[in-house]
């Protein structure tokens, strides 16, 4: 009726609300499952997991807000404890697709910037004075391929409900432009033990 695994890989994350797109910022993500079986291809499982993600720049740009402003470097680095419930549908092999809600609670979160506003060049964590929620839900959709017994590979697309950042909380126009959200794709190998 019951089982249950571990899993470590990557994460690949941006935030879309700030002025950097692309999958840039890679971090962990790992933690440990649990399967309840509801039928013969149907489960719940519900997860508990450390996931790293955030935004990264590619290179110096100039802020689409304000054209008098070099960002140089820039990037959000946010860790949060999981936990998704997911439903999901096993084939013969094993091999499944789920889909279900996560829990995020954030652990601590930097969002450090570089510029060069006229000359003058600063350093600082813009996090400090615009913090990001507490809390993110993430809808999560999964597939599971079975390699050999015991052994998956895990493919994941999570993207926040609401978002990690929003209103009066969102930094000044030329570091962001919308409420923030985070959108990720995770890379993960899984041993489960089954009967």
């Amino acid at each position: 009726l019951f089982n249950g695994g571990i899993m470590a890989g990557a994460n690949f994350t941006q935030v879309d609300g700030d002025y950097y797109a692309g999958y840039r910022k890679m971090g962990f993500g790992g933690g440990a499952v649990v399967y309840a079986r509801l039928s013969k291809f149907v489960s719940l499982s519900m997860e508990i997991s450390y996931s790293q993600k955030g935004s990264k720049s590619e290179g110096p740009q100039i802020s689409p807000g304000s054209s008098s402003l070099l960002i140089l470097q820039y990037g959000i680095k946010a860790n949060y404890v999981e936990v998704p419930i997911m439903i999901n549908y096993f084939d013969r092999r094993k091999s499944h697709i789920g889909v279900g809600i996560s829990y995020n609670r954030l652990v601590n979160a930097t969002e450090s910037i570089s510029q060069d506003s006229l000359s003058v060049i600063r350093t600082f964590d813009l996090s400090t004075r615009y913090p990001f929620k507490k809390e993110d839900w993430n809808l999560v959709v999964s597939g599971n391929l079975h390699l050999v017994k015991g052994l998956f590979l895990n493919l994941r697309f999570q993207y926040s409900l609401i978002p990690i950042r929003s209103g009066a909380d969102l930094p000044p126009i030329q570091y962001a432009r919308a409420g923030q959200y985070n959108n990720l794709w995770v890379v993960r190998l899984m041993y489960l033990l089954y009967k």
